[in-house]
């Protein structure tokens, strides 16, 4: 399955979502249940995956939680606040630098519309 189809099936679920529970939840409850609806779809996650870091010669076991990771190809990045920052952004974008992976999805539950709370960020896609 390719970024852009696992992003498909990502963002259907996060519209069922926030259709069904609206803004406003902690962004630990759009987790589990978008971590249910992937798992209903048959799609491989893994939540709050530890990505480690290397710095100069240093290895970090962990040097951030990517909050899922779907098929080992697309980082998802929640959020439930009432504005994006840049800062989101750039996050995402790191991680996908970090990780040499080339989608993430920053979904921001908070907004009023889900559509405009979901940002594609890709990294040499």
């Amino acid at each position: 399955m390719t970024e852009n189809e696992i992003a498909k099936h990502v963002v259907d679920a996060a519209f069922k979502i926030h259709t069904k529970l609206g803004p406003g939840l902690l962004e630990t409850v759009y987790e589990a249940v978008l971590a249910f609806e992937l798992k209903q779809r048959g799609l491989l996650f893994v939540r709050q995956q530890a990505i480690p870091v290397i710095y100069e010669d240093v290895h970090l076991e962990e040097g951030f939680r990517a909050d899922l990771m779907v098929e080992g190809k697309v980082i998802v990045e929640l959020k439930s606040v009432e504005t994006i920052a840049p800062a989101h952004k750039k996050q995402v974008l790191t991680y996908l630098s970090l990780t040499n992976l080339k989608l993430g999805l920053l979904i921001n539950f908070g907004e009023a519309l889900i559509k405009d709370g979901i940002t594609r960020v890709v990294n040499g896609l």
